[in-house]
């Protein structure tokens, strides 16, 4: 029954803790700054989802990821002892979200995917973030949804529910993949087919999930292993 599959993508089809962490240091190490790049780009991300729930809660209106990263980046430079730096350099180092590398299996496993099932992300990144991703990474992807066209951000209703209508599918012709329990467990509330990868150095070595911690329909160990057992 199921005919699409939309994606998360950060932590699920791209590796952004070791991307923001190289790009981080590209920008800043020669201006003189020497951080641990690793524990910067745990900073940053640590300030996603608290950023979001202001979103999600309505005490902000709405507004694409790239605001809300400008708006932690501009939190956590000063708490690294970061001094002042020149807009055209912080614009470029807010923009590192748009320079992720995807996960090594990737992109052939979506191409093996989409010879059966229409595919979308549906990220809380805003679509010039995933546009720019999908063609950094050779990603070939049949819409682009998710927050930019929910007008809110994951794991509100709303964000999957508006994916299955923009396929004009039911939501039990749609599966959510993801290396997130949470993310898959709010999708199947809406009736959605889920599927879980193992991202087991997602945080870091050994940081991540390898098992769903919440019933699913299928669990790979990467994305390659799911297309096999979708029979792509």
């Amino acid at each position: 029954m199921v005919k699409a599959l939309i994606f998360d993508v950060f932590g699920t089809l791209v590796d952004w803790r070791s991307s923001i962490a190289r790009e981080s240091r590209l920008v800043l190490e020669p201006l003189g700054y020497k951080l641990d790049w690793d524990a910067f780009a745990d900073a940053w991300r640590g300030r996603y989802q608290p950023t979001m729930e202001e979103v999600r809660s309505g005490r902000i209106p709405f507004s694409k990821l790239d605001t809300l990263h400008r708006i932690n980046l501009d939190y956590i430079l000063p708490r690294h002892d970061v001094k002042p730096l020149p807009e055209e350099t912080l614009r470029h180092l807010n923009n590192a979200w748009h320079r992720l590398d995807a996960w090594p299996e990737v992109p052939e496993a979506l191409r093996r995917l989409r010879k059966k099932f229409l595919l979308a992300p549906c990220s809380n990144g805003n679509i010039a973030l995933m546009a720019d991703l999908a063609r950094r990474n050779d990603i070939w992807w049949d819409a682009i949804l998710g927050s930019d066209v929910a007008r809110d951000y994951k794991p509100k209703p709303i964000v999957y529910l508006a994916s299955c209508d923009a396929f004009n599918l039911t939501p039990g012709e749609v599966m959510m993949v993801a290396a997130h329990s949470s993310d898959l467990a709010a999708a199947a509330e809406q009736g959605l087919k889920t599927g879980f990868i193992g991202r087991p150095n997602e945080h870091g070595p050994g940081k991540g999930e390898t098992k769903p911690a919440t019933k699913v329909d299928y669990a790979g160990s990467d994305l390659a292993d799911l297309a096999t057992q979708l029979s792509c």
